[in-house]
């Protein structure tokens, strides 16, 4: 029988319970997704705890998986019955099946796995529009990589690097900035009193160019301090809590700097969106720019309120994927 995970009132990981659910047959332009692997990623957490709201209760969280097509309803042209599948950005995929829109679902290249898929498609493609659109990165650009070890840190820094970027990378440990330095990082400090100020004087006394930044609350206001003037602070996760409400003119205090709060979903709005960036993506991997480090591996929806414990607590490393 099919079965997710569902959350009635917000909280910890325990508030995730595991019912039995009702799949019916895809309708039009809708298929039906056997999950093989599920990604796992901070705004699974940042809904779970109430921090970004659902869009009803109860709701079952997650936002990507890999799969196999079991159905195909009238009229979808572009899938067939036991298509190798990913997609991201829809609530709900921690479930062991899953009713999509046939135009959100992206079929996968051979050389592709389904695990690699899962781990890699949401933080993936957020690396992609962080250093491809949200800002260009260009040859010889400084960007600051905060949480460098993590899933999207560590895609975002090979792309960087492959770009011809001066990559520098923050994480909490030493260990953290061993994996960013594997990565392609030219330059890591720890997230102490201080590390801005270094970047500056890496960067000729300027500052970075951008600073790509995923922590929130406990690099703020530093990540202004890093850059140089009319930087961009690229603020696209909250790992440590939201950044504290503050006034706009501190931009033009630190530089006349530029700030964005930028999500996924606005950059894969449209299906041409979704599939440019993902063919891109996987050409990215295909080719050996991009290595997916998957970092912890859990077995079944039992095991994912532990896997929501490890990344609060920041026990991961790379990317985190449930097998199924």
């Amino acid at each position: 029988m099919p079965f997710a995970l569902e959350i009635q009132q917000t909280g910890g990981p325990d508030v995730m319970e595991l019912v039995e659910i009702a799949i019916p047959l895809p309708t039009a332009s809708q298929v039906l997704v056997k999950h093989t692997c599920i990604g796992l990623n901070f705004i699974d957490i940042y809904f779970r705890t109430g921090l970004y709201p659902a869009p009803h209760s109860p709701f079952t969280p997650g936002h990507e998986a890999a799969g196999v097509v079991e159905a195909v309803g009238k009229g979808v042209k572009n899938l067939k019955i036991g298509d190798r599948v990913v997609y991201t950005h829809a609530l709900g995929s921690y479930a062991t099946h899953r009713i999509l829109p046939a135009d959100r679902v992206v079929r996968l290249p051979d050389a592709i796995t389904d695990e690699i898929a899962a781990a890699s498609f949401l933080k993936g493609l957020t690396a992609q529009y962080l250093c491809r659109t949200t800002y260009h990165v260009k040859s010889g650009d400084w960007c600051v990589v905060h949480a460098a070890a993590g899933g999207v840190g560590q895609l975002l820094t090979q792309w960087i690097a492959a770009l011809g970027g001066h990559v520098v990378a923050t994480a909490g440990s030493e260990a953290k900035l061993k994996i960013a330095r594997a990565a392609g990082a030219q330059h890591t400090f720890l997230l102490e009193d201080g590390w801005a100020a270094k970047v500056k004087e890496l960067a000729s006394g300027q500052g970075a160019h951008v600073v790509y930044d995923s922590i929130g609350k406990d690099t703020f206001p530093a990540s202004l301090d890093a850059l140089r003037p009319r930087g961009l602070w690229v603020s696209y996760g909250n790992a440590s809590g939201s950044v504290p409400a503050f006034e706009p003119a501190i931009l033009s205090q630190k530089g006349s700097l530029f700030m964005t709060r930028p999500t996924l979903g606005h950059y894969i709005a449209t299906r041409d969106e979704l599939t440019a960036n993902a063919q891109e993506l996987f050409g990215r991997m295909m080719d050996g720019t991009l290595s997916v480090s998957i970092g912890h591996r859990y077995h079944g929806l039992a095991e994912i309120a532990q896997a929501h414990s490890d990344m609060e607590a920041r026990k991961t490393t790379g990317s985190s994927v449930v097998m199924m």
